[in-house]
This record gives C-alpha cells, structure tokens and sequence, in this order.
C-alpha cells in the first residue's frame, strides 16, 4: 500500500512539472497521453496533500503561483537527479551530458579554471558549463549550482571539500617603488613599507600577510595607503603602478615576475600557501558530468603544481 502511495504521489509530481512546462492542462495531458480532467484531478490531489495552491487557472491559462515556482525548481532538479542516477545504475549514461553549473572566484576563476574550461569541452562535448564568477558563498539548493570553488570551507556547512591546489603566495612590489623606497629584507621592515590590503569580504577587516619565520608560518597584520575588495586582482594592478608591496598568489603575478614589472621580494620568507578546493553537497547525488568535472579540475591543477 505504501509502496502504490509512492508512485502514486510521484506520478503527480511528474504531471505537476509537465504541466509547468507546457504552460497547461491540455497540452500535459496529450504529452502524457492522459486527459485533461486526469491531470487536473492529479495536480489537485497534490495541492491538497501540500496545502498550497501551485497553479492559478483560468478558462484561457494557467500560471504557477510563487509558491508553485519554487517548488517546479525542487522538483524538476530531483527528478533529474532522479533520472541520472537511474542512468548510471542501468548502464545507460556512459558518456557525461547536461548542464554543469558553477561557481569560481574572481582571480581564481580568471587565470586557473576558465583557461581550463575549452580542454574539457573537447573531451566532453556533450556537457554545457554555465559559469558564475563571483567571490560569494552560493546557496546550492535555491540557486541549483553543482558545485564551487572556494579558498575557505566552513567546516559545518554540510559541503564535501576536494583540494585543488596549495597555492603559493609571494611578495612583490615594482622596481620604481623599490628603488624609491628601498627593499625590504626582514619582516619587520614591512612597518617601514606601503603594504597594499586586500579587505576580507567575511570580516570587512584586511587580511594578514602569511610569512614564514624559522621554519614556521606567521600571520603578519600590515599597513598602507590603499585597500582593494571583492577581487585580488585589484590589488595586482595597484602594484604594478607602484602603489606599494603586495602580497598575492604567484599565478596572478607570474607573468609580471617573468618580465620585469615586478621584482620578488623577502624570499627567505617565502613558501606560504593558501588551498582552493572544489566543494559541493555532502548528500546530493553527483551527476556523471559533475564527477568528470572535478577529476579533470585535480589532474590539471595538480599537474600545473608539478611543473
């Protein structure tokens, strides 16, 4: 009895999201290859289960309600992954496909996984990546992303970490202000310099600068003229019009090292890292495209920190 309950009550969810689709009863109902008067006792039979109504009806349309929209959202995700994971099970997805949808930061996202993203294309044509870069945390259910890439994880968020990268950090500045200014060896010459800030979007406060000292990481709190926020990038381009030190990641200044913009400094200090990794729902099914996705992301990343 239990069981009939259950495809009974996913028969009417399966009709309530053609019925969203196809904007109708009528048109549901002859993709379904039922009546209209069947769909339409469906629907009503979960709207009286729910106590919400999902449709507003009238003799020409028939529109979701607000509460009705949201709940189209978690339906139609979850029968997909419904329908993914049958997929899988029977052997029948064998090559990845559908829409990935992720989050990345900025600087992050600009110079190490957009520059990715064509490769994977080749390897998986059949997957679409729609990309959102931002330095937020996104909410996976309501905004029905697949996954993000973070440089911190919250250990009570509920989300499976993967890493990516250990990401070095160095310090750098223009050789105009290091001829003006002079360079600076020990840490505690950093209170003689303009340290360019980059303000933590959590705390509103400027991060603190990772240096190592006898062997161990410190974190170094420092002062200047100019805080940037949002991107690192901003930062970046401060330094290299002379603004001031600046500590970042080497990916983001790596070229500008290559070619002279910018001269490394306080390298016996050096060898701080910072992680990204890849996160996403703990108890979410992962899609095939998902898990291609992620172990594509690690063996590019990993091999890039190899060379």
């Amino acid at each position: 009895m239990a069981r009939d309950f259950d495809d009974l009550m996913l028969g009417s969810i399966e009709l309530f999201c053609l019925c969203a689709e196809k904007q109708g009863f009528t048109a549901a109902a002859h993709a379904a290859g039922l009546t209209p008067a069947a769909v339409s006792r469906s629907v009503s039979r979960l709207e009286g289960r729910l106590g919400v109504k999902l449709f507003t009806r009238t003799t020409r349309q028939v529109r979701l309600t607000e509460g009705g929209r949201a709940y189209f959202e978690k339906c139609r995700q979850a029968l997909g992954q419904l329908v993914e994971a049958e997929r899988e099970v029977t052997g029948q997805q064998v090559v990845p496909s559908g829409t990935l949808r992720i989050s990345v930061p900025t600087s992050y996202g600009h110079l190490r996984v957009l520059p990715l993203l064509p490769d994977f294309h080749v390897q998986y044509p059949e997957v679409k990546v729609e990309v959102q870069v931002a330095n937020r945390n996104v909410d996976f259910t309501s905004e029905n992303f697949d996954l993000a890439i973070r440089a911190r994880v919250l250990p009570d968020s509920g989300l499976v970490a993967r890493l990516l990268e250990e990401s070095e950090l160095v310090v750098v500045a223009t050789p105009g202000y290091l001829r003006k200014r002079g360079t600076p060896r020990r840490i505690a010459d950093l209170a003689q310099h303009d340290c360019i800030q980059f303000v933590l979007p959590s705390s509103g406060l400027p991060m603190q600068w990772l240096l190592i000292e006898d062997g161990q990481p410190q974190e170094v709190a420092t002062t200047g003229t100019f805080t940037c926020s949002d991107d690192v990038l901003g930062g970046v381009t401060l330094c290299r019009h002379g603004a001031g030190l600046l500590q970042t990641f080497r990916y983001a200044v790596q070229r500008d090292l290559e070619e002279g913009r910018l001269k490394e400094v306080l390298k016996t200090h050096a060898g701080g890292t910072r992680p990204f990794s890849v996160v996403y729902p703990g108890h979410r099914h992962m899609p095939l495209r998902v898990r291609v996705f992620i172990d594509f992301l690690v063996a590019r990343l990993s091999k890039k920190r190899r060379a």
